[in-house]
């Protein structure tokens, strides 16, 4: 399975990709927000980190697709994109995603995050996506909003992030179909402009 943006491939895990991971991860400031990510990260947690995504993807019934983003002009896995908990019956799934902290405020998330949406919309045919940010996670608020995920509510004292420690309330977003087609347009566009400006 590949999916294919103007910057990115966003595809199934390589056992090669380990370096990769290790590098993104063992940064705290990417590590802190995310719930099973130890610290220290080391090269044995980026192996188990693949084999376990590559065990999702042999799946029979497939409930999770973890994509690994790969930025084309350097050919290096830049970060990681989940679709998760997919369900069948009910036609809804969860996404959560991570990037290594080099490769900030790119736009390479929402760059995935478009390409992912719209797998799981048209290929997928689910009616609703979910997705969560920690309270203090800032960015990952911000970015659910710009993608057009509405608020629908929070869960005090919800999560403690194996990295820290640390227990964090969560809020959670959702995102129907019918609202993701109308705003495509301007979030398109919104990323080629962004694009351009980085050029």
């Amino acid at each position: 399975m590949k999916l294919e943006t103007k910057r990115l491939i966003l595809r199934e895990p390589k056992p090669s990709d380990w370096k990769d991971v290790l590098e993104g991860c063992k940064d705290i400031e990417v590590t802190r927000y995310l719930g099973t990510a130890p610290h220290p990260y080391r090269e044995k947690d980026a192996r188990g980190f693949i084999k376990h995504c590559l065990k999702k993807w042999k799946e029979k019934n497939q409930t999770s697709f973890p994509f690994f983003i790969e930025l084309k002009s350097e050919k290096k896995v830049i970060g990681v994109i989940e679709i998760l908990n997919y369900s069948k019956q009910h036609k809804i799934c969860e996404t959560g995603s991570w990037i290594s902290k080099d490769y900030w405020r790119k736009g390479y998330i929402t760059e995935a995050k478009l390409a992912v949406n719209e797998f799981a919309f048209n290929k997928l045919k689910v009616r609703k996506m979910e997705t969560g940010a920690y309270e203090k996670n800032t960015a990952s608020n911000a970015t659910q909003k710009a993608m057009g995920y509405k608020y629908e509510g929070t869960k005090l004292k919800h999560h403690i992030p194996k990295s820290t420690g640390k227990i964090h309330d969560k809020h959670f977003y959702g995102l129907f179909k019918e609202d993701w087609k109308r705003n495509l347009p301007k979030l398109k566009k919104k990323l080629n402009d962004k694009i351009n400006r980085l050029k």
